[in-house]
């Protein structure tokens, strides 16, 4: 099943990527009509601490569920098919303690699943449109956003390779610097990296100083549809270099080679919007749908107010 499949919302949704994220452990519900899939649900199913849960793999923006959608079909006819599906989708899961699940931003109605209990968060990643005009793209960004890429441009060097070691030893120094290690094992962008080149596009962007030493760097992944801005990394040392404006600049042109749409992922910490948003993007809310038991959602809530290290 480690293919390309028409039926998805996002790259995140393909066999290929639930593959190279979650081996052995996703499954997708699907509800055929005539002989074609008009509704898919995959998922990760894990026991942890002795709970059932559903879920998504690390480096997944989203997933949640995907439908048909037949053109010209009225509001209405469309609220009412999404309900019906949706509620499949829903009794077909397997025996769970926990879901948690981020919904591609396509998926606007989760009123289906607050019917069944379950809750949902508002999140915002940051998207441009319209990325093959680079001149319209660039003039988007903010007046001290274009000084600090054109500061950068007299000493860094940008380099488009397929080195994903040097992106995951950056974002393992900006994690560094917050006192925390990388919160994903490094050969899972290993095992992502090896299925896009087979399925999808992705690009490495480093930027580095004439003595060769590397400032920055940033991976992308995506299909035609979408461009994905997976991981990124800044040296702490070099952070006043600009290198990192330069590099997310020379990630979304090399982007444009492939699809007209770049997605930052967004971030609710504000330090990153801050720095995202200054690209001139617009933000684009999704949901984050959940469902566990009352007691374990107090037990969470406490243990987050606890730890001063928490952040999301």
């Amino acid at each position: 099943m480690n293919q390309i499949i028409p039926h998805t919302d996002t790259v995140f949704q393909q066999p290929w990527w639930l593959e190279a994220t979650a081996p052995g452990t996703w499954d997708a519900i699907e509800i055929e009509e005539n002989g074609r899939v008009i509704a898919r649900l995959p998922f990760v199913f894990k026991k942890r601490f002795g709970l059932r849960v559903i879920g998504q793999p690390q480096l997944t923006q989203s997933l949640g569920p995907w439908i048909e959608r037949p053109v010209g079909e009225t509001p209405a006819k469309t609220l009412s098919r999404e309900k019906d599906l949706y509620a499949k989708l829903i009794a077909r899961l397997p025996r769970f303690d926990v879901f948690q699940q981020n919904f591609a931003p396509g998926v606007s109605n989760w009123l289906p699943f607050y019917w069944q209990g379950f809750s949902q968060t508002t999140r915002y990643s940051y998207v441009l449109d319209g990325i093959r005009d680079e001149e319209r793209t660039y003039a988007g960004i903010s007046k001290s956003g274009r000084q600090t890429i054109r500061h950068a441009q007299k000493s860094i060097e940008v380099q488009v390779s397929e080195d994903v070691e040097t992106v995951l030893d950056l974002a393992a120094k900006t994690f560094g610097r917050q006192n925390s290690g990388l919160p994903y094992d490094p050969d899972l962008l290993r095992h992502i990296d090896d299925a896009a080149r087979r399925f999808a596009f992705r690009r490495a962007v480093i930027g580095r100083d004439p003595q060769g030493r590397v400032h920055s760097a940033a991976y992308v992944v995506g299909d035609q549809r979408r461009a994905y801005l997976l991981v990124s990394g800044i040296d702490p040392e070099h952070r006043r270099s600009g290198s990192g404006n330069l590099v997310h600049w020379h990630a979304i042109r090399e982007a444009s080679a492939f699809t007209d749409t770049f997605d930052f992922e967004g971030s609710m910490m504000e330090p990153i919007e801050d720095f995202y948003r200054k690209f001139g993007p617009r933000q684009s809310p999704y949901s984050s749908v959940s469902k566990r038991p009352r007691l374990l959602t107090a037990a969470l809530a406490t243990a987050s107010a606890l730890d001063p290290r928490g952040r999301r």
